[in-house]
């Protein structure tokens, strides 16, 4: 039996997480859970998995979480001290960070520091703190396992290989809802066109970053570090049916890669069964009647949020941050209908042009810049 504590278990990585937990009630066991403000969920998952302790941001939601959980013996708790209690809590083997943003940076730490392995689907973590985060994991013979399905794809597809003689890490992606398009239709998009992802069922804010290619350029800067490679050794690929997930081509030329259909739960389960594979239930490729597998080269001129993750891991230090924080806000404003979807690319390549890089950012360096990028968005936009 194997005992997992869930970061953001509301969400789309960790609601999906928990389906793999129901379908393996004999070898996983839900030790903590902790969500945003959706209590009403985070009850229900409760009262199904019995955690020790559930974690709530806010301190009033809480406060009703308690109420509604008072029959029951498990102790709820708030804000980044209960992420930091439950990254910590001895019962737990294995962290599975799928919450949203940079908050996941300290509770990280913390559970690498406990000796937790890290089931990494927060890729605020490595692209703002790779540099902190990698060496710490090393230090403490911790293993961090790729949750994203291009970087678990990266993951399998190193087995059994030596790292040092990878050529290059070949990066697959969709291309979006708007592959093709160009900026003159790119202006006019609306948020529900936005959400329409051609092959997978994510949250909001991961379904925009792939429309604007930001999240790929995201991955870029996270597989830099979890395969620690050079940039230029990284090559996106446009895979329009999502089956082909990530390659690796080595030294000699082989390209080995890993397929299937697309389904978050199978890079998940490996994560967390790694290195035994178990059955998971679902559709299987039938190669009889897969038409083809096509490829393109990525649009860099319309899809900016590519080229302009490279340029910030090309800067390095706390301009990935700015980057990072500069987009989460845009997609805010976006999804809340504020701005136009260009205008996300004009927001992160302002901030990026004001900023003064900052070489090897502390933790509170990082979320420093963090807010001076919030706080520049608010006054302009």
């Amino acid at each position: 039996m194997k005992n997992i504590a869930v970061l953001g278990s509301t969400g789309s990585i960790g609601t999906q997480t928990l389906d793999v937990v129901r379908a393996n009630p004999e070898r996983l066991c839900v030790k903590a859970l902790a969500a945003g403000h959706n209590i009403t969920q985070l009850e229900s998952q409760i009262r199904e998995f019995h955690p020790q302790i559930a974690a709530v941001w806010d301190e009033e939601k809480a406060k009703e979480l308690r109420i509604c959980t008072a029959d029951l013996p498990v102790k709820i708790v708030s804000g980044m001290e209960g992420l930091l209690e439950i990254a910590q809590m001895e019962e737990a083997e294995v962290l599975v960070t799928a919450i949203v943003g940079m908050i996941g940076i300290r509770p990280t730490i913390a559970a690498i520091k406990a000796g937790k392995d890290i089931a990494l689907a927060n890729k605020e973590t490595l692209v703002t703190a790779g540099h902190i985060i990698m060496p710490l994991a090393k230090e403490y013979n911790v293993k961090i396992l790729p949750v994203d399905s291009e970087h678990s794809a990266i993951f399998q597809s190193l087995n059994g290989e030596k790292k040092t003689q990878i050529d290059k890490i070949l990066l697959t992606a969709s291309g979006g809802p708007f592959r093709g398009k160009d900026k003159a239709f790119l202006k006019h998009v609306q948020l529900e066109d936005a959400l329409k992802h051609p092959n997978w069922s994510m949250g909001h804010k991961i379904t925009i970053d792939s429309a604007s290619m930001v999240n790929k350029g995201l991955e870029v800067m996270e597989a830099k570090w979890l395969f620690d490679v050079e940039l230029d050794q990284i090559q996106v690929v446009i895979q329009p049916q999502s089956i082909i997930h990530s390659m690796v081509q080595y030294k000699d030329g082989a390209v080995i890669a890993q397929l299937g259909t697309p389904d978050m739960k199978l890079p998940i389960q490996y994560a967390l069964f790694y290195p035994d594979r178990e059955y998971l239930a679902g559709e299987r490729l039938d190669f009889w009647s897969l038409s083809q597998i096509t490829f393109e080269k990525p649009d860099m001129e319309n899809f900016e949020g590519l080229p302009l993750a490279f340029a910030a891991a090309k800067a390095g230090g706390s301009m990935p941050t700015v980057f990072n924080a500069a987009n989460e806000r845009a997609v805010s404003k976006f999804l809340n209908r504020k701005i136009g979807f260009l205008d996300i690319y004009e927001i992160i390549k302002t901030c990026m042009d004001a900023h003064k890089v900052i070489e090897a950012p502390t933790v509170e360096q990082i979320l420093q810049c963090e807010q001076e990028t919030y706080e520049m968005i608010e006054s302009r936009w």
